[in-house]
Protein backbone atom coordinates (compact mmCIF):
# COMPACT_ATOMS: atom_id res chain seq x y z
CA UNK A 1 0.00 0.00 0.00
CA UNK A 2 1.15 3.42 -1.13
CA UNK A 3 2.06 5.56 2.17
CA UNK A 4 -0.03 8.88 2.81
CA UNK A 5 1.67 12.21 1.59
CA UNK A 6 2.41 14.16 4.50
CA UNK A 7 3.46 18.33 4.22
CA UNK A 8 4.63 19.17 7.47
CA UNK A 9 4.74 22.71 8.46
CA UNK A 10 6.96 23.21 11.25
CA UNK A 11 6.80 27.20 13.29
CA UNK A 12 9.16 29.09 15.65
CA UNK A 13 6.00 30.44 17.98
CA UNK A 14 6.98 33.87 19.31
CA UNK A 15 7.19 36.71 16.70
CA UNK A 16 6.13 34.05 13.96
CA UNK A 17 2.92 33.36 15.03
CA UNK A 18 2.22 35.49 18.02
CA UNK A 19 3.26 39.31 17.79
CA UNK A 20 5.07 39.52 20.88
CA UNK A 21 7.05 36.88 23.60
CA UNK A 22 4.30 35.09 24.97
CA UNK A 23 5.06 36.01 28.40
CA UNK A 24 4.24 39.60 27.56
CA UNK A 25 0.95 39.57 27.06
CA UNK A 26 -0.30 38.41 30.43
CA UNK A 27 2.09 36.50 32.78
CA UNK A 28 4.14 39.57 33.30
CA UNK A 29 1.28 42.00 33.85
CA UNK A 30 0.02 39.61 36.39
CA UNK A 31 3.21 40.30 38.40
CA UNK A 32 3.16 43.80 37.56
CA UNK A 33 6.54 43.95 35.82
CA UNK A 34 7.31 45.50 33.11
CA UNK A 35 8.57 42.83 30.24
CA UNK A 36 11.61 44.99 28.97
CA UNK A 37 13.16 44.98 32.75
CA UNK A 38 13.01 41.19 32.55
CA UNK A 39 14.59 40.24 29.99
CA UNK A 40 17.14 42.68 30.54
CA UNK A 41 17.33 40.76 34.15
CA UNK A 42 17.32 37.55 32.34
CA UNK A 43 20.24 38.70 30.24
CA UNK A 44 22.76 40.07 32.36
CA UNK A 45 21.96 36.89 34.79
CA UNK A 46 22.78 34.81 32.12
CA UNK A 47 26.12 36.60 30.87
CA UNK A 48 27.00 36.55 35.11
CA UNK A 49 26.65 33.22 35.50
CA UNK A 50 27.20 31.78 32.10
CA UNK A 51 24.23 30.13 32.26
CA UNK A 52 21.60 29.18 29.62
CA UNK A 53 19.39 32.13 28.06
CA UNK A 54 16.47 29.83 28.66
CA UNK A 55 17.39 28.51 31.81
CA UNK A 56 18.02 32.17 33.32
CA UNK A 57 14.23 33.37 31.93
CA UNK A 58 12.67 30.14 33.42
CA UNK A 59 14.37 30.69 36.61
CA UNK A 60 13.43 34.07 36.51
CA UNK A 61 9.65 33.33 35.99
CA UNK A 62 9.67 31.36 39.12
CA UNK A 63 11.53 33.47 41.23
CA UNK A 64 9.69 36.75 40.80
CA UNK A 65 6.59 34.79 40.99
CA UNK A 66 7.53 33.51 44.37
CA UNK A 67 8.82 37.07 45.71
CA UNK A 68 5.22 38.31 45.19
CA UNK A 69 3.76 35.41 46.65
CA UNK A 70 2.11 33.76 43.26
CA UNK A 71 3.93 30.59 42.85
CA UNK A 72 3.09 29.46 39.09
CA UNK A 73 1.08 26.94 38.54
CA UNK A 74 0.45 24.73 35.48
CA UNK A 75 -3.52 25.83 35.08
CA UNK A 76 -2.38 29.32 35.77
CA UNK A 77 0.23 29.22 32.61
CA UNK A 78 -2.71 27.54 30.28
CA UNK A 79 -5.02 30.43 31.13
CA UNK A 80 -2.98 32.88 30.15
CA UNK A 81 -2.63 31.43 26.91
CA UNK A 82 -5.85 32.97 26.04
CA UNK A 83 -4.62 36.59 25.87
CA UNK A 84 -2.21 35.45 23.20
CA UNK A 85 -2.67 37.99 20.12
CA UNK A 86 -1.51 36.55 16.89
CA UNK A 87 -0.32 38.10 13.35
CA UNK A 88 -2.95 38.88 10.56
CA UNK A 89 -4.48 35.88 9.49
CA UNK A 90 -3.14 33.03 11.72
CA UNK A 91 -6.31 31.66 12.94
CA UNK A 92 -7.97 30.90 10.15
CA UNK A 93 -4.25 29.86 8.46
CA UNK A 94 -4.20 25.54 9.57
CA UNK A 95 -7.82 24.98 8.51
CA UNK A 96 -7.15 26.60 5.34
CA UNK A 97 -4.50 25.13 4.82
CA UNK A 98 -5.56 21.51 5.44
CA UNK A 99 -8.34 22.07 3.42
CA UNK A 100 -6.26 22.44 0.54
CA UNK A 101 -3.50 19.87 0.94
CA UNK A 102 -6.76 17.54 0.89
CA UNK A 103 -7.81 18.94 -2.71
CA UNK A 104 -4.14 17.75 -3.29
CA UNK A 105 -3.76 14.65 -1.96
CA UNK A 106 -1.46 16.20 0.91
CA UNK A 107 -2.11 15.43 4.55
CA UNK A 108 -0.84 18.71 6.03
CA UNK A 109 0.49 18.75 9.60
CA UNK A 110 1.50 21.26 12.06
CA UNK A 111 4.29 21.47 14.72
CA UNK A 112 5.54 24.29 16.88
CA UNK A 113 8.96 24.10 17.91
CA UNK A 114 9.43 26.76 20.46
CA UNK A 115 11.95 28.31 23.41
CA UNK A 116 8.53 29.53 24.85
CA UNK A 117 6.15 27.84 27.67
CA UNK A 118 4.36 25.19 26.57
CA UNK A 119 1.93 25.25 29.12
CA UNK A 120 0.98 28.64 27.81
CA UNK A 121 0.90 27.77 24.17
CA UNK A 122 -1.83 24.96 25.54
CA UNK A 123 -3.85 27.75 26.60
CA UNK A 124 -3.92 29.60 23.12
CA UNK A 125 -6.76 29.48 20.48
CA UNK A 126 -4.49 27.72 18.02
CA UNK A 127 -2.94 24.64 20.09
CA UNK A 128 -5.57 22.54 18.79
CA UNK A 129 -4.11 22.68 15.30
CA UNK A 130 -0.60 21.08 16.46
CA UNK A 131 -0.03 17.39 15.76
CA UNK A 132 2.61 18.46 18.36
CA UNK A 133 4.10 21.02 20.79
CA UNK A 134 7.78 21.36 21.41
CA UNK A 135 8.53 24.17 23.71
CA UNK A 136 10.21 24.51 27.16
CA UNK A 137 8.12 23.28 30.37
CA UNK A 138 8.24 23.50 33.97
CA UNK A 139 8.56 20.33 36.43
CA UNK A 140 5.38 21.02 39.30
CA UNK A 141 4.97 19.76 42.75
CA UNK A 142 2.41 17.84 44.81
CA UNK A 143 0.80 21.44 44.62
CA UNK A 144 1.27 22.13 41.09
CA UNK A 145 3.83 24.55 41.64
CA UNK A 146 6.64 25.02 39.16
CA UNK A 147 10.06 23.81 40.66
CA UNK A 148 11.78 23.21 37.97
CA UNK A 149 12.56 22.83 34.65
CA UNK A 150 11.51 19.81 33.23
CA UNK A 151 12.49 20.54 29.38
CA UNK A 152 14.65 23.56 28.09
CA UNK A 153 15.12 23.96 24.02
CA UNK A 154 17.15 26.45 22.96
CA UNK A 155 18.09 27.53 19.86
CA UNK A 156 20.78 24.50 18.19
CA UNK A 157 18.50 21.78 19.86
CA UNK A 158 15.50 22.88 18.21
CA UNK A 159 16.82 20.89 15.44
CA UNK A 160 16.76 17.44 16.99
CA UNK A 161 13.54 17.99 16.87
CA UNK A 162 13.13 17.89 12.89
CA UNK A 163 15.04 14.64 12.69
CA UNK A 164 12.02 13.57 15.36
CA UNK A 165 9.65 14.84 12.43
CA UNK A 166 11.40 13.64 10.07
CA UNK A 167 11.67 10.15 11.66
CA UNK A 168 7.72 9.85 13.40
CA UNK A 169 9.49 9.45 16.68
CA UNK A 170 7.54 12.05 18.88
CA UNK A 171 7.71 11.05 21.86
CA UNK A 172 11.01 12.43 24.14
CA UNK A 173 11.78 9.78 26.10
CA UNK A 174 12.40 7.39 22.93
CA UNK A 175 15.92 8.45 22.55
CA UNK A 176 16.68 5.02 21.11
CA UNK A 177 14.28 5.31 18.23
CA UNK A 178 15.81 8.49 17.00
CA UNK A 179 19.56 7.72 16.42
CA UNK A 180 18.82 4.36 15.27
CA UNK A 181 19.37 3.47 11.72
CA UNK A 182 16.28 3.99 9.55
CA UNK A 183 15.92 3.38 5.41
CA UNK A 184 14.64 6.70 4.16
CA UNK A 185 11.55 4.72 2.39
CA UNK A 186 10.47 3.98 6.09
CA UNK A 187 10.84 7.80 7.01
CA UNK A 188 7.03 9.44 7.47
CA UNK A 189 7.87 12.85 6.65
CA UNK A 190 11.19 13.11 4.11
CA UNK A 191 12.88 16.67 4.61
CA UNK A 192 12.03 17.55 1.46
CA UNK A 193 8.28 17.79 2.63
CA UNK A 194 9.11 20.17 5.48
CA UNK A 195 8.20 23.90 5.66
CA UNK A 196 9.83 25.84 8.51
CA UNK A 197 8.28 29.30 9.18
CA UNK A 198 10.63 31.36 11.89
CA UNK A 199 11.55 34.78 12.07
CA UNK A 200 15.01 35.21 13.15
CA UNK A 201 18.20 34.16 13.64
CA UNK A 202 17.74 32.64 16.43
CA UNK A 203 16.21 29.30 14.18
CA UNK A 204 19.24 29.76 11.72
CA UNK A 205 19.90 25.98 12.97
CA UNK A 206 16.47 24.66 11.80
CA UNK A 207 16.16 26.83 8.98
CA UNK A 208 19.67 25.52 7.45
CA UNK A 209 18.76 22.10 8.19
CA UNK A 210 15.38 21.72 6.87
CA UNK A 211 16.20 24.10 3.09
CA UNK A 212 19.87 22.15 2.99
CA UNK A 213 17.83 18.83 3.05
CA UNK A 214 15.64 19.57 0.21
CA UNK A 215 12.83 21.23 2.20
CA UNK A 216 11.32 25.03 2.55
CA UNK A 217 12.76 27.72 4.76
CA UNK A 218 10.69 30.84 5.65
CA UNK A 219 11.75 33.84 6.62
CA UNK A 220 8.68 35.99 8.43
CA UNK A 221 8.82 39.92 10.11
CA UNK A 222 6.02 42.03 11.51
CA UNK A 223 5.71 44.87 8.61
CA UNK A 224 6.11 47.23 11.34
CA UNK A 225 9.61 46.63 11.71
CA UNK A 226 12.53 46.45 9.86
CA UNK A 227 13.15 42.49 8.04
CA UNK A 228 15.52 39.55 8.52
CA UNK A 229 16.85 40.28 5.30
CA UNK A 230 20.52 39.10 5.93
CA UNK A 231 18.72 35.56 6.31
CA UNK A 232 17.35 35.69 2.58
CA UNK A 233 20.94 37.41 1.26
CA UNK A 234 22.99 35.08 2.83
CA UNK A 235 21.08 31.99 1.42
CA UNK A 236 19.74 30.92 5.19
CA UNK A 237 16.02 30.82 3.95
CA UNK A 238 14.00 30.35 0.71
CA UNK A 239 11.41 33.30 0.73
CA UNK A 240 11.09 36.44 3.34
CA UNK A 241 7.36 37.62 3.88
CA UNK A 242 5.55 39.53 5.47
CA UNK A 243 3.79 37.95 8.93
CA UNK A 244 0.08 38.22 7.16
CA UNK A 245 -1.32 34.65 6.78
CA UNK A 246 -4.88 35.85 5.22
CA UNK A 247 -5.69 33.98 2.33
CA UNK A 248 -4.17 35.26 -0.99
CA UNK A 249 -1.23 37.06 0.81
CA UNK A 250 2.23 36.20 -0.75
CA UNK A 251 2.90 33.84 1.96
CA UNK A 252 -0.40 32.10 1.51
CA UNK A 253 0.24 31.74 -2.00
CA UNK A 254 3.91 30.07 -1.52
CA UNK A 255 2.46 27.52 1.18
CA UNK A 256 -0.08 26.70 -1.11
CA UNK A 257 2.12 26.29 -4.18
CA UNK A 258 4.61 24.44 -1.84
CA UNK A 259 1.66 21.84 -1.38
CA UNK A 260 1.56 21.76 -4.93
CA UNK A 261 4.82 20.88 -5.15
CA UNK A 262 4.85 18.01 -2.58
CA UNK A 263 2.06 15.63 -4.05
CA UNK A 264 4.61 14.39 -7.31
CA UNK A 265 7.95 14.89 -6.07
CA UNK A 266 7.00 12.54 -2.41
CA UNK A 267 5.52 9.91 -5.10
CA UNK A 268 9.26 10.44 -7.00
CA UNK A 269 10.92 10.26 -4.09
CA UNK A 270 9.04 6.81 -3.02
CA UNK A 271 9.80 5.27 -6.49
CA UNK A 272 13.57 6.48 -6.16
CA UNK A 273 13.67 4.88 -2.90
CA UNK A 274 11.83 1.84 -3.85
CA UNK A 275 14.48 1.16 -6.49
CA UNK A 276 17.73 1.51 -4.26
CA UNK A 277 16.12 -1.16 -1.74
CA UNK A 278 15.60 -3.52 -4.61
CA UNK A 279 18.93 -2.95 -5.61
CA UNK A 280 20.58 -4.19 -2.15
CA UNK A 281 18.27 -7.47 -2.30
Amino acid sequence: MTKKTIAAFIYDFDHTLSTTDMQNYSFFPSLNIEPKEFWDSSNVLSKKEHMDPLLSYMFLMVQESKKRGIPIKRETLVELGKAIQFFPGVLGWFSRLNEYGKTKGVEVQHYIISSGNKEIIEGSAIYKFFKKVYACEFLFDENDDAIWPKSVINYTTKTQFIYRINKGVLDLAENDKVNASMNDIDKPIPFANMIYIADGLTDVPCMKLVKTNGGTSIAVYDKNKKPAKKLFDDGRVDFLCEADYSENTQLDTIAKLIIDKIAPMDQLYKIHNMQILEEKK
